[in-house]
């Protein structure tokens, strides 16, 4: 059978129709926001590269956890400025660090937001890089070293888990990170806090302005190290069957536009949760141009994110998620 017995407009005479036929339906349950949370009073700063995304100091994070809950958007993934830094990033696992008192003031605030709390060290270290740094003694060269790094993680996402984070999302791509964190969860008694890793994590420019917010560029060298290198698929497999094996209960990728390859690929091979993560940097380009009326913003995003949704995320981290989240009640 073929044209023009076939006929494949038919289906698309009227919105009534397209929509009885889409396959493919974004919805705010998809939406996972993240927030930046810093020290300091009455703080709501508009980060320069990021317009419309916020640092909050606490007295002001109330009123955006109040707005993310009036819109449905149903969890949240939190990342936090500290006040200082050193360079084994205790900061990230001092019981009242940042992340930790927002996480307990959300927790009451908002018992039924999802806190998903980023577990890495690079916005916490003075030199910027997600582990303990080393220099080489033959070679004189600043290396990230892997295992005792794995120990403050540990340390850190125990003292995210002890806050009341209903998830943990290590994001430091060190080698053993999912094995280590659910042994040292499960030691401390937090054996039903899921993980939802960081999986394929890749060494990507898309993280501009993300470095911007959270004060985390690196103060030498770069992360292709321990971040994966953006020519490579068939290592993402690798790297997220190691996860699945080492007790991962959420798989992602990042970043998510220009890998929706690797997303597809994940969804088609695991069975787990698939999460893609909306960057900085993917969110900023449509903001600019937006701004100078090359594009239309709602029509934009609510095709990038359905076309991420349709590659096979089935939750999706994203600035523009109070945004879309008006637009589809609209």
């Amino acid at each position: 059978m073929s044209f023009p017995t076939v006929r494949h407009r038919r289906l698309r005479g009227s919105a009534a129709l397209r929509s009885m036929v889409r396959e493919t339906i974004l919805t705010v349950n998809d939406f996972i926001y993240p927030i930046f949370v810093t020290y300091g009073t009455n703080v709501k700063e508009e980060i320069p590269s990021m317009p419309g995304v916020y640092h909050f100091s606490m007295d002001r994070l109330e009123e955006e956890i109040r707005e993310v809950v009036s819109l449905g958007i149903p969890s949240i993934l939190l990342f936090g400025v500290p006040a200082s830094k050193d360079a084994i990033g205790s900061s990230a696992y001092d019981h009242n660090g940042i992340v930790q008192e927002a996480t307990r003031a959300i927790k009451q605030w908002a018992p039924e937001l999802v806190v998903i709390a980023d577990t890495c060290l690079c916005q916490f270290t003075d030199h910027g890089h997600c582990g303990v740094v080393h220099v080489h003694e033959q070679t004189g060269n600043a290396e990230v070293d892997n295992d005792q790094s794995l120990e403050l993680l540990v340390k850190t996402a125990v003292s995210q888990a002890e806050a009341g984070a209903d998830i943990i999302a290590p994001s430091n791509m060190m080698d053993g990170f999912v094995s280590a964190i659910r042994d040292g969860l499960d030691a401390a008694g937090y054996t039903n806090v899921p993980i939802m890793s960081y999986s394929v994590k890749y060494a990507s420019a898309f993280y501009g302005p993300f470095r911007d917010a959270a004060h985390s560029a690196p103060q030498f060298g770069d992360r292709k190290t321990y971040q994966m290198d953006p020519a490579n698929a068939r290592e993402a497999l690798r790297e997220a069957e190691s996860d699945v094996l080492e007790g991962a209960d959420f798989l992602m990728v990042k970043p998510a536009l220009a890998y929706l390859d690797i997303v597809r690929t994940l969804k088609d091979q695991f069975d787990l949760p698939l999460v893609a993560y909306n960057v900085s940097a993917e969110y900023s380009m449509v903001k600019a141009a937006a701004a100078n009326g090359w594009l239309d913003e709602r029509a934009i995003v609510l095709e990038t994110l359905t076309g991420m949704k349709r590659a096979g995320a089935d939750l999706i981290m994203t600035y523009h998620a109070k945004d879309a989240a008006r637009w589809l009640q609209g």
